[in-house]
């Protein structure tokens, strides 16, 4: 096992784009970690733990003490690494002194902020709690708490947003010289406020002209693009999310938090009440799907390739190799894909079409 997930569902108030299971009810912060800690200590295992990611949710919306519970649950019905990376997801308003003085008293040695955009009208139109301000202050104030290893999201691809203004924002991230940047067009996805206010998404040739930009400027600031939304100092990929695109296993804990064991995919029920209900009772709500050769191999296309190392040829059944070089050989011939060696990648400009590539290499029934 390298990794254990653990979401923290809860948010102050609700930004208007978001898909992720997340409550307001603020009020069973603290019957939702003890349900955790019984998760924890019902899953526990002899497996070293190489990462550990607090994820949202809102993390920073918990005490530290409750985060000191969760911690200390985690390492004792665990073995964890002495060189664990440790993520906890944060939002900037709720890095005050007082919060990132104690993360010290946390074994947290990566903090990840959704900044989003350094543009105030566009925070207010998410949604967002914080102020462009903030984000400068909470990284200072990190830096401060002895945090070497900080990454922030930015998002593109808004209504009547420019090129120039997207540059803008790009070029004030690189200002606060943190170790890691996630992006991210703005999804109008189903279900949220966001898709309730019908509004057009980003045009398909200017969010492409924001992917391109967004390559060229971190990569002259010297981010190395690892992944297709990720980008790096070096030394400071993500080891969490790193373990996701290569296939290893790892526990989800909490509600609507999933797991994977390399042979089956798991789920917990995503309602907060349900899921402490269940665990007070000794019970773990959750769903399960085995996954078969072809699954197998799907999963293994789709995340591979997001990857600066692409897919790795030689991990595949000689009747999945085939069958992915011959449906890959137009797109090859297209440009939009490459063979190193035994490496199968994504091109710069195959990047922008990978989910459509990705559905023609899948096996389908």
């Amino acid at each position: 096992m390298a990794g254990i997930y653990v979401h923290i569902p809860f948010c102050k108030s609700r930004c208007i784009y978001c898909g992720f299971y997340s409550t307001t009810r603020t009020a069973l912060r603290q019957q939702y970690v003890d349900a955790l800690c019984q998760e924890i200590e019902k899953r526990k295992g002899d497996t070293l733990v190489e990462t550990i990611y607090l994820g949202g949710g809102t993390p920073s919306q918990l005490s530290i003490q409750q985060l000191q519970q969760v911690f200390d649950t985690i390492y004792k019905y665990n073995k964890v690494s002495a060189e664990a990376e440790v993520t906890i997801e944060c939002n900037p308003d709720d890095v005050t002194e007082a919060f990132a003085g104690g993360l010290r008293l946390l074994p947290v040695n990566r903090v990840s902020m959704g900044a989003q955009t350094f543009s105030d009208e566009r925070l207010r139109f998410l949604k967002r709690r914080h102020t462009s301000e903030q984000v400068g202050a909470a990284v200072d104030r990190l830096r401060k708490a002895g945090i070497g290893n900080l990454s922030i999201d930015l998002m593109y691809g808004f209504p009547d947003e420019t090129l120039e203004d997207w540059e803008t924002d790009i070029r004030q991230a690189c200002t606060l010289q943190v170790e890691h940047i996630s992006s991210y067009c703005l999804m109008i996805e189903e279900g949220t406020p966001l898709a309730r206010l019908g509004l057009e998404p980003c045009d398909e040739e200017t969010e492409r002209a924001m992917y391109d930009t967004l390559i060229d400027c971190l990569e002259a600031a010297g981010y190395e693009h690892y992944e297709i939304s990720n980008f790096a100092k070096s030394g400071y990929r993500s080891r969490h999310n790193s373990s996701y695109w290569t296939g290893i296993p790892y526990i989800g804990i909490g509600a609507a938090a999933h797991s994977f064991d390399g042979n089956s995919r798991s789920w917990n029920i995503d309602d907060i009440q349900q899921y402490i209900d269940g665990l007070q009772q000794g019970q773990r709500l959750f769903e399960e799907e085995l996954l078969d050769e072809d699954t197998r191999y799907n999963d293994t296309v789709t995340v591979a390739l997001r990857t600066r190392e692409g897919l790795n040829l030689t991990r595949l059944s000689e009747t999945h190799r085939q069958y992915c070089l011959e449906n890959a050989k137009r797109f090859i011939d297209d440009g939009l894909l490459r063979i190193d060696g035994d490496r199968l990648h994504l091109t710069r400009r195959g990047l922008f079409v990978s989910d459509m590539i990705m559905s023609e290499l899948m096996m389908v029934d």
